[in-house]
This record gives C-alpha cells, structure tokens and sequence, in this order.
C-alpha cells in the first residue's frame, strides 16, 4: 500500500484543531513515540500520547495551530512548520510557540515517531 504523508500529517493536524481525541488516538501505531519540549522529553505508547493530548488541551482549550509548509522527507515520512497560540485555563498565560514537527507513519499509515522542535 502507498501512503501520502503529506496527506497523513494533515488528517493528524486536523484531529488537533479543534482537539478530538479518538480522531487523534486512530492516527497513531500502539507503540508511537512522541518527543516534545512541549512535552519536556519522550512519551511512548499511544495510550499515554493521547493522555498526555488530554491534559494539555485541558489546560490550553483554546489553542490556535497553524501549520506553514508541509515538506515529504520520504515515502513514509514528512516535516511541518507550524506555529500555536494557546491560554492556559489555569493562570491565563498566554504561550506563543513555533518550530518544525516531523512525523514518521508505518506502511498502514499510522504514526510511529514524532518528533518537534521548537525553532
């Protein structure tokens, strides 16, 4: 099976604009990984993943992302920049980040490694 990453990452995006956690959950493998300094480190495993989504779209419910160019590194694979506003629900902090995402998918087309980069 061909797979379009690009495509694949896009469909990724949208479960998180606005956040839906089974639309999220369904995008990625059981053992994914996901590294962040959003995150401070690595989280591994879906289930955890999508916890971690949980809590942080609880304390940042009205994030606003952007992705600018989506890039296809390879037949599986592919690289967003990308920038968010958020507030958090607790303090009324408003963040601004912006860096790259780079996202690996398996032959199914679920995702298997993420890896941001704050730029």
């Amino acid at each position: 099976m061909s797979i379009d990453p690009v495509a694949l990452l896009r469909h990724y995006h949208a479960a998180l604009q606005p956040y839906d956690a089974a639309m999220a959950a369904a995008c990625f493998a059981p053992g994914a990984v996901y590294v962040s300094p959003g995150v401070n480190g690595k989280i591994e495993g879906r289930d955890a993943i999508i916890a971690s989504f949980n809590a942080y779209f609880a304390e940042y419910p009205d994030q606003h992302a952007e992705d600018g160019r989506i890039d296809r590194l390879s037949p599986l694979a592919a690289r967003a920049a990308w920038r968010l506003a958020a507030t958090s629900a607790a303090t009324g902090q408003r963040i601004v980040r912006h860096g790259v995402e780079t996202v690996q998918f398996d032959a199914a087309g679920l995702i298997i490694a993420v890896e941001v980069e704050d730029l």
